[in-house]
């Protein structure tokens, strides 16, 4: 493990509704060896205007995160939406402005998803975590389709000690929450999420983890208005839980 300089982009919905997140990703990284600051400057990445075809917002907001993030040498953010849409659409938004456009590529280079960093670049698959459950994984659609990131969550999941991994059925099918999707077609999202609520239950898990809140917050809606007892959790979460209790039982 080795000294790193990393910047936590915490992200809208982690920022404003699960900081614990936040926290425990910043906690695994000084950790890993890594020194972690938090840009103060940071704002959201623009992916909702952009979404909803509001591009000069969009753009307006990704001025400032660019901004926030240009002295960082490593951007780290606990959500592969979030990190998706700086490294699809931010050249994108700035293909007329070659000035920002080379900004933009520039944060590109620089900004991974939690799992995607821990793996590809600290080479870190194995925290000594112990964590006694049956446990099953969501892969969002951003991480998985836009980034690539497929194998990093498992591969960390599978070196914790005590913990069964079961694989989720279907599992690549979207959740339904798609930012404002689920606003714009209510029906249709319910009914993927009803759907992935279905197998999610058939695994028999006790934990369900994932690394996009805005999934695990969907999901997590469902499964309590079905009173089915899974707990969910963002990898950091059940990493660092799992980290102190190797500590624990070595003590």
């Amino acid at each position: 493990w080795f000294q790193v300089k990393v910047s936590l982009f915490v992200t809208c919905v982690i920022d404003q509704m699960y900081p614990e997140v936040g926290e425990s990703v910043a906690r695994l990284l000084a950790r890993c060896g890594c020194r972690v600051d938090f840009p103060e400057g940071q704002t959201c990445c623009g992916q909702p205007a952009f979404n909803s075809g509001y591009r000069d917002e969009a753009r307006e907001v990704a001025r400032q995160l660019i901004r926030a993030f240009e002295p960082s040498d490593y951007v780290v953010a606990p959500s592969g939406s979030c990190v998706g849409m700086v490294h699809h659409y931010y050249p994108e938004l700035f293909a007329d402005e070659p000035e920002w456009r080379e900004k933009a590529e520039r944060l590109k280079r620089k900004t991974y998803e939690f799992s995607q960093f821990l793996v590809r670049v600290l080479g870190i698959e194995d925290l000594q975590a112990e964590f006694a459950a049956k446990v099953t994984y969501h892969p969002s659609c951003h991480a998985s389709r836009l980034l690539g990131v497929k194998e990093e969550p498992i591969r960390l999941l599978r070196n914790v000690r005590s913990l069964e991994y079961v694989e989720l059925p279907y599992k690549e099918d979207c959740c339904g929450f798609g930012g404002t999707f689920a606003v714009k077609m209510p029906e249709m999202s319910e009914a993927m999420v009803a759907e992935k609520a279905a197998n999610i239950a058939k695994t028999g898990a006790d934990v369900l983890v994932g690394t996009d809140m805005g999934c695990l917050m969907n999901i997590a809606g469902r499964l309590k208005k079905e009173d089915k007892p899974v707990r969910v959790m963002h990898l950091a979460q059940l990493l660092e839980e799992g980290v102190k209790n190797g500590e624990r039982r070595q003590r």
